[in-house]
């Protein structure tokens, strides 16, 4: 393999005391849950002292017995799942369509002026106006709904996987070609790895447009099995402990969702560089 004089080397401690300071443990950061809990402390006192006589507020133990019951009866484990597996497959194949077209506008001039202008349009439509269009072509079922997600998926893939080649600096380019790279190491060895921050902030933001798109397939589109579904169910029964249930669900999901793709991020940028974690 040549050498690839843009690959950053490892940078050696500078003096023994560094060594302990990169195997210190570090502890959480644990002032990000200072809102939540005050937000549940507050929520707890209003309904514990009857501050608000309505429906619409239910107590936390309300929605802990029915978290406890949706988990017993499987309930969450069967809507979950059915809307992750709508997520991962509208996101794989987005990702992966994204991938192809935001390679082909940065790589090809001809493909940027014949196509460009057309996905820079594109790319202002509303996605949800799009779903009175793929229910009539594609129905109102699971396929309809993993059409939307991938369009989701698609935009922001695309537009900086464009973007992320486009500002690779031209200096790397010079000395790659006057260290007589071919085009194929010129790909690999200098465009992609430049390329790879900006294309994966594309594929996070992808990551996170697909879920939330999922909510939204699954309101506006038939309901089937699904936690947009529990949604529904707990709107149009007027539960709202089932509906805040639901909320945080979603909630805690996306957080799940957001700190796998950070850490896989990381660890990819991390090899690809060389730079120790």
């Amino acid at each position: 393999m040549p050498h690839n004089p843009f690959r950053r080397a490892t940078r050696a401690p500078a003096c023994a005391c560094d060594t302990p300071a990169r195997k210190r443990v570090h502890r959480p950061d644990l002032r990000g849950a200072v809102l939540p809990l005050v937000a549940l402390a507050l929520w707890w006192a209003v309904s514990a002292l009857h501050l608000v006589k309505s429906g619409l507020l239910v107590s936390p133990a309300d929605v802990l017995h029915t978290a406890w019951d949706q988990i017993r009866t499987g309930a969450l484990l069967r809507a979950l799942s059915a809307s992750l597996a709508r997520e991962a497959s509208g996101f794989v194949i987005g990702s992966l369509a994204g991938l192809l077209l935001g390679g082909a506008l940065g790589f090809s001039r001809i493909a940027a002026r014949l196509v460009g202008p057309s996905f820079d349009t594109f790319k202002q439509i509303s996605l949800f106006a799009w779903i009175p269009l793929i229910s009539v072509w594609f129905g109102l079922g699971d396929a309809a709904k993993i059409v939307f997600l991938s369009l989701a998926a698609l935009l922001p893939v695309a537009a900086h996987t464009c973007d992320g080649i486009h500002a690779v600096p031209p200096r790397y380019v010079e000395v790659a070609r006057a260290l007589r790279y071919s085009q194929f190491q010129l790909i690999r060895y200098v465009i992609l790895p430049a390329a790879l921050p900006s294309i994966f902030t594309g594929i996070y933001l992808a990551l996170i447009y697909s879920w939330l798109a999922t909510l939204g397939a699954e309101y506006l589109l038939v309901a089937g099995s699904g936690i947009g579904n529990t949604l529904i169910d707990g709107s149009e029964q007027f539960r709202m402990d089932l509906v805040l249930f639901s909320v945080v669900v979603v909630g805690a999901t996306g957080w799940a969702l957001n700190a796998a793709a950070r850490r896989v991020e990381r660890a990819v940028l991390q090899k690809r560089t060389g730079i120790a974690g």
